[in-house]
């Protein structure tokens, strides 16, 4: 019987053993909508990073020219960084060049997650083929959606997000699902709310849309334009 059950944040995972089941991670303002975009733009790979120091590590071992380095610290572009949002990552121009990215809580959460037999970043963007893939290759197994959440804070937009995915898992009969009450919660709160008005009222959202960025919440609160599954080999995102 494949289990599935819904984390509200990324803290959580400390509680779970990883190995044997699947992670699916959200972070939908924005880091794992950033990275589904990055990687359907054609971005090579995404190199998610612990913090700025590390990101800026990895940057140093690379030739110039052949990635983008992106990142934030509690919503602040860091300095010398690009502005970590799917907008602006694209008019960086990612096609053939490995995105590597810090974030507060999004790539934080793929690295915590990292001891799991298999882990995976979702948004509203992909979430369709993110629950294809997992019909196919994740049944009778444990699925862990992991809301990253905000320096230890639930988040509104992320488990918005996880009904999204339980939704869609849902309508695709997965072989046996067992939801748990968290998973539940998660579905009957997407079911009962809009994309955009539930990322726009989210405590992030709100935070975003004061610094003009309503085109990058209006973006993210599409769901499933994006045909890409990032999957986490050996430290580095790719499509899958």
């Amino acid at each position: 019987m494949t289990r599935v059950h819904v984390l509200l944040k990324k803290e959580e995972l400390d509680d779970h053993r990883l190995p044997g089941k699947v992670v699916v991670v959200l972070d939908v303002l924005f880091a794992t909508s950033s990275i589904a975009t990055a990687l359907a733009h054609g971005a090579t790979e995404v190199v998610p990073t612990l913090d700025g120091e590390a990101a800026r590590a990895e940057a140093a071992r690379r030739p110039a020219g052949s990635y983008v380095l992106a990142g934030e610290l509690n919503a602040a572009t860091l300095p010398g960084f690009a502005h970590p949002t799917p907008l602006a990552l694209v008019a960086q121009g990612l096609a053939g060049r490995s995105l590597i990215y810090s974030t507060t809580n999004g790539t934080v959460a793929v690295r915590k997650a990292a001891g799991a037999a298999r882990v995976y970043a979702a948004s509203l963007l992909n979430g369709r083929a993110v629950v294809e893939h997992l019909v196919r290759h994740a049944a009778g197994e444990t699925v862990l959606l992991v809301c990253a959440g905000s320096a230890d804070a639930f988040n509104l937009e992320d488990f918005y997000g996880a009904g999204y995915l339980v939704s869609l898992l849902s309508a695709a009969g997965l072989p046996g699902a067992d939801l748990t009450d968290a998973a539940q919660a998660a579905l009957l709160l997407h079911e009962r709310a809009d994309a955009l008005d539930c990322l726009s009222r989210s405590r992030v959202g709100r935070m975003m849309l004061e610094r003009g960025l309503e085109r990058e919440v209006a973006y993210a609160a599409r769901k499933s334009p994006l045909d890409v599954v990032p999957v986490l080999r050996d430290g580095r995102l790719e499509a899958a």
